[in-house]
C-alpha cells in the first residue's frame, strides 16, 4: 500500500501546487526579488509588418482590415500582410477589394496554395515581410488603437526578442462557457505578469504578439510561436516579456463544443513538455526552469495526475474513513461534471466541474493525437468566436 499512498499524495500535491502553490510562490517572489527592469519607450517607431494568417475568414476579414488601418501608428512605417492559407471562400476577394479601395496603405495578400496551417502561413509571409518588427494577430482578434505602439515600446534591449500583449474577451452575450474561460485567463495573466517582471514568460498569446525579425524562427508547422518562441528565448538566454498595455479583443467560445475543440487544438503538442529535460535545469536556466515546470509541465500533466490520484485513492479507500472520504469527494466532483454533460444543467456548481473535466479530456485527446500522429497543424475555426 505504500506505493499507492506515495502516488496519491504526490499526485494530489502537484495538482494543488499547480493551481495554488505556484501562484502563491510567484507572489512571494515578486515581493523579495528585485523587479527586472523592463523599460518601455513609447516614442520608438521601428518599421513593422503586421501578419494575419487567415483561412476562410470571410465573415471577419473586412472588420480586421478596418481595425488595422485605423491603428495609431504611422502608415508609412506599417505594412499589412494577410497570409491566406488556401482560403476557398471569399476571403481573398474581400482582401483584394479592400486593397484597391485603400491604396494609401501598404497592404498585400500573400496566398498560400497548399494549406499547412497557421505557423506555415506565418513562416511563408515572413519571407516577404520588410519590417524590423513582426507583429502577429489572428483574423478574429481586434487590436486596441495603441496596441502596436505599446508592443514595439518594449523592444528596448537586444535580449528582448518576443513581446506578447493582453487578450481581453468581449463576448456580446454572457455565456457561462466564455465566462469560465475569461476567469481562467485573468488568473493566468496574473502569473504571466510576475514571470515577466522577474525574468521571462513561458508562453504568449496568438491574438497579439511581436518578434524581432532578426530573431524569428521558422518552427515546424505543428508548433505555434506563442508557445515555442518563449521557450526558445528562455533556452537561449533571451527574454520574452508581457506588456499588458498592448491589448487585443476577442470572443471566447460561447459553446462548450467550441471550447473543447479549441483546447484539443491548443494541446496538440502537449507531450513536448516531457521532452528535452534540460529545460528544467534550474542551475543553467534559473527562474525560467522553475516557471516552465510549474506553469507548463504541471499544467500539461494534469490529465495524468488526476488519473493517478483517482486510481490510487480508489485502491486506498478501503483502508480507513479518511481515504474513503477523499475518494467520495473526488467521485462527487466528477459526478457534477457528468450531470452537466448528461442533463445539460447550467448552474455554476455543475458547469465549473464540467469545464475543468473538459480541459482534462482535451489534454488526453491532444496527447493521444500526438502519439498516434493525428495532430494537425491546421484546424477548423470555432464559429462562436467570430
Amino acid at each position: 500500500m505504500l506505493i499507492f499512498k506515495m502516488t496519491f499524495w504526490v499526485s494530489a500535491f502537484l495538482i494543488v501546487y499547480a493551481f495554488i502553490g505556484y501562484p502563491i510562490s510567484l507572489y512571494i517572489l515578486s515581493k523579495i526579488i528585485k523587479k527586472k527592469e523592463n523599460p518601455t519607450d513609447i516614442f520608438l517607431r521601428p518599421s513593422v509588418s503586421i501578419i494575419v494568417p487567415a483561412h476562410n475568414e470571410e465573415n471577419v476579414i473586412k472588420h480586421k482590415l478596418d481595425n488595422l488601418v485605423n491603428l495609431n501608428y504611422p502608415k508609412e512605417l506599417m505594412e499589412i500582410i494577410i497570409a491566406s492559407d488556401n482560403s476557398t471562400d471569399k476571403t481573398n476577394e474581400i482582401v483584394e477589394k479592400f486593397i484597391q479601395e485603400n491604396k494609401d496603405y501598404n497592404i498585400s495578400l500573400y496566398k498560400v496554395y497548399k494549406r499547412q496551417g497557421k505557423t506555415n502561413a506565418q513562416n511563408e509571409a515572413v519571407k516577404v515581410a520588410k519590417g524590423e518588427i513582426l507583429v502577429f494577430s489572428d483574423a478574429n482578434a481586434m487590436l486596441d488603437k495603441d496596441a502596436i505602439i505599446h508592443l514595439v515600446s518594449s523592444f528596448t534591449s537586444e535580449d528582448i526578442i518576443y513581446i506578447t500583449g493582453q487578450l481581453k474577451y468581449v463576448n456580446s452575450l454572457e455565456h457561462i462557457s466564455s465566462k469560465a474561460e475569461t476567469n481562467y485567463w485573468n488568473y493566468d495573466l496574473f502569473m504571466r505578469k510576475i514571470e515577466s517582471n522577474i525574468k521571462t514568460i513561458t508562453a504568449g498569446n496568438g491574438a497579439i504578439y511581436a518578434i524581432r525579425k532578426s530573431e524569428y524562427v521558422d518552427f515546424d508547422p505543428i508548433k505555434c510561436h506563442d508557445s515555442a518562441m518563449p521557450l526558445y528565448a528562455g533556452l537561449n538566454n533571451k527574454r520574452a516579456i508581457y506588456n499588458e498595455k498592448a491589448i487585443a479583443y476577442e470572443k471566447a467560445g460561447e459553446t462548450a463544443q467550441d471550447e473543447f475543440k479549441r483546447k484539443v487544438r491548443m494541446f496538440r503538442g502537449i507531450l513536448e513538455v516531457f521532452r528535452n529535460p534540460q529545460k528544467y535545469n534550474i542551475f543553467k536556466y534559473g527562474w525560467f526552469s522553475y516557471f516552465y515546470f510549474c506553469h507548463r509541465a504541471l499544467r500539461y500533466s494534469l490529465f495524468i495526475l488526476h488519473t493517478t490520484c483517482f486510481i490510487s485513492n480508489a485502491l486506498l479507500a478501503r483502508l480507513n474513513v479518511f481515504y474513503l472520504s477523499l475518494f467520495l469527494l473526488q467521485c462527487s466532483f466528477y459526478l457534477l461534471a457528468l450531470s452537466k454533460k448528461i442533463f445539460g444543467l447550467k448552474h455554476k456548481i455543475f458547469y465549473y466541474p464540467y469545464y475543468y473535466c473538459m480541459t482534462l479530456t482535451a489534454q488526453l485527446c491532444g496527447a493521444v493525437n500526438q502519439l498516434t500522429g493525428k495532430s494537425k497543424p491546421f484546424w477548423e475555426k470555432a464559429e462562436s468566436t467570430r
